[in-house]
């Protein structure tokens, strides 16, 4: 028969006390770090509006309307992405002739990383700022414009958004268009929706072609406008 000694008796209560405390804390810790995120995540913000037209697994067909968007461009390096947001980032925080801040919106819109790229980033103006009266930037090379609306096929794919998965990405969105018999232009453009510090298997990136409309139905658009 085994006999416990005494010491190790007294000392049970205490380390299920110590469990208990560190499984009070942890938890804690993931709740603070879940709600964190998601205060930060993009489900936070405005998002551009689209109409789905088709879906297929990651495919879709879009019909977007006219966007405004606040841009900013240089070569297209990775060094310079982070340059990039942050001149866009200071015209939303108040970097602007009437000194107002711009509520953050997705997608961030970027031009593909690739040598012949000028580099084009931007964040799309909310509605409620759009039509009350966009600011006017003050920072270098910062502009407002148009994103003439129209008909886009889309590719979503979760990772990092950067110049092997974007070829990737284009490769298999042209594949598609091509396979739905569509006619495809050369405007290609990456869309990423999430901050910096989101996981990769839980970042939505997405690649957009704009497509031809047939000319009937550019005629219907501009009578029921």
């Amino acid at each position: 028969m085994n006999i416990v000694p005494p010491q190790v008796l007294e000392n049970r209560p205490n380390l299920k006390r110590k469990r208990m405390i560190y499984f009070v804390l942890t938890t804690l810790l993931l709740v603070f770090f879940f709600f964190s995120w998601k205060l930060t995540a993009r489900s936070a913000y405005e998002s551009a509006a689209y109409t789905v037209v088709e879906s297929a697994g990651p495919f879709e067909i879009r019909e977007y309307p006219d966007l405004m968007l606040v841009i900013t461009d240089s070569k297209a390096q990775p060094a310079n992405k982070d340059k990039r947001f942050m001149k866009l980032f200071r015209y939303i925080q108040g970097a602007n002739q009437q000194e107002q801040k711009v509520s953050m919106t997705t997608p961030v819109f970027m031009d593909p990383e690739t040598e012949n790229a000028s580099g084009k980033m931007a964040f799309v103006i909310p509605k409620k700022t759009a039509a009350e009266g966009i600011p006017v930037p003050t920072g270098d090379n910062v502009r407002i414009q148009k994103r003439q609306g129209g008909r886009f096929a889309v590719y979503r794919f979760n990772g990092r958004l950067n110049k092997e998965t974007t070829i990737k990405a284009e490769q298999k969105l042209r594949s598609w268009i091509k396979e739905k018999g569509l006619t495809q232009t050369d405007n290609m453009e990456a869309a990423g929706y999430d901050p910096p510090w989101t996981p990769g298997p839980l970042r939505r990136n997405e690649i957009l072609i704009r497509l031809e409309q047939p000319a009937d139905l550019n005629s219907e658009q501009q009578e029921s406008r």
